[in-house]
């Protein structure tokens, strides 16, 4: 079979204001490296991955491409776009300079640790459901509250995951999704899986992840994540 044209679309306009920093999350150091480095360097070495679209907070564009993508040399990142306001804001953004056809992987810039196995179970799922999410089954047990936070309800774990990212998608689906999400300015929406449901109705196919693929949040994901870029070395 013929492998269709992959574009990653790699969001890194986040501020962190949950970290406690004013520097743009995705530039804090992990290893000795910006974090975004990670994520950047997994997707420049899959053989899947044809281009990457890198979206920037407002005013990084010129110093992303010096600190970021010429010094470690990451031949595939073809455009940089600046973000949004919000997470919607800067996909739709990154999903308005890709090409029709294909796939596109969606992928948050603070998960540094995707590896290439996620991937290459993402574009193998994508090619027959059109819409997969990477991610893992929960390992604790959760409750859902009121808004009086007493319990209602106890979902049954083994049907529970934790959503991650790449969320990988056929490039006209999601690009219909989202061009109706931008129309109706939806701003509820958490993911890009919550798009396409919510948008066209459409089922998204879970794929299994890793563990290691965390999303850094706090300055406690901080410390997890240089012992993972340890174990990486």
């Amino acid at each position: 079979m013929k492998k269709e044209h992959c574009t990653a679309i790699v969001l890194a306009a986040g501020q962190g204001s949950r970290m406690g920093t004013k520097v743009q999350k995705t530039f804090l150091e992990i290893g000795k490296k910006p974090m975004i480095y990670y994520p950047l360097k997994t997707f420049q070495q899959s053989p899947l991955i044809d281009e990457i679209i890198l979206v920037v907070g407002k005013g990084q564009e010129e110093f992303c491409r010096k600190n970021i993508v010429e010094t470690y040399h990451f031949s595939k990142v073809t455009r940089l776009v600046e973000g949004g306001t919000e997470r919607y804001h800067s996909v739709w953004n990154g999903l308005q300079v890709v090409k029709d056809e294909g796939y596109v992987f969606i992928h948050d810039g603070a998960r540094p640790f995707i590896d290439q196995d996620s991937i290459a179970r993402a574009y193998e799922k994508v090619i027959h459901c059109r819409a997969c999410v990477v991610g893992m089954p929960v390992k604790d047990t959760i409750k859902v509250a009121d808004e009086n936070d007493f319990v209602r309800e106890t979902p049954d774990r083994s049907r529970v995951w934790i959503s991650q990212t790449p969320q990988v998608f056929q490039t006209s689906l999601v690009k219909d999704a989202y061009s109706r999400l931008m129309r109706e300015d939806y701003i509820r929406v958490t993911d890009d899986a919550m798009v396409v449901e919510m948008m066209l109705g459409y089922p998204v196919k879970m794929v299994c992840g890793t563990y290691e693929n965390i999303k850094i949040t706090t300055s406690e994901d901080l410390v997890i994540g240089e012992v993972f870029a340890k174990l990486r070395k």
